[in-house]
């Protein structure tokens, strides 16, 4: 079954749904998971921008308290994840299931548990 084609169970179509899982980050990707139950497309778009995008804000909090050397990794992680966030989120309206290593792989491994 292509899980790309015909609507969630939220009624959005999926390529939509799975640019939303990025949309702010690991917050909505926790909002989709929870609210998304069927679409494996979905689901692994929400569970990769969760642990993506939580991993980067823990990394960025921790940087956040170490003078110049940490700001400044901080700034250029920022500005990668900026990057990062816009190709998921086309790959994801495009219907590509795109699999970042280790964070694709480990959404892989959830979606395929449920």
């Amino acid at each position: 079954m292509n899980e790309t084609k015909g609507k969630t169970s939220m009624g959005l179509e999926p390529n939509v749904a799975g640019l939303l899982c990025y949309a702010v980050g690991w917050i909505t990707g926790i909002i989709f998971l929870i609210m998304e139950k069927e679409n494996h497309f979905v689901r692994f778009h929400a569970f990769q921008s969760i642990v993506v995008f939580g991993a980067i804000t823990v990394v960025s909090i921790i940087l956040s308290f170490v003078p110049i050397i940490g700001w400044t990794l901080g700034w250029l992680i920022g500005m990668g994840a900026f990057i990062l966030w816009i190709i998921l989120m086309l790959k994801a309206y495009q219907g590509i299931q795109w699999k970042l290593p280790v964070a694709g792989d480990f959404a892989e491994k959830q979606v395929a548990k449920s």
